[in-house]
């Protein structure tokens, strides 16, 4: 079940990642979830792709350890 979870979490943050990274490209204004961070622009987009990029390996990791493991675990 813990895979299952891993692979869900890790599509989420892709998701967020992904999409707050494409709108702080698209308005530079319009920080999104990330408004709190100091830093402007720079420090919010590296942060929206770690997200992303952390999304991509926890999914994968989790996708890997579903298929391995079969239904019941």
């Amino acid at each position: 079940m813990k895979r299952i979870t891993g692979l869900i979490a890790g599509m989420v943050l892709l998701a967020l990642g992904v999409q707050g990274g494409i709108r702080l490209l698209a308005d530079h204004a319009n920080a999104g979830l990330l408004g709190w961070l100091p830093g402007g622009f720079p420090v919010r987009l590296a942060c929206y792709a770690v997200v992303a990029a952390v999304g991509v390996l926890l999914a994968g990791w989790g996708s890997v350890r579903a298929k391995q493991g079969g239904r019941g675990e």
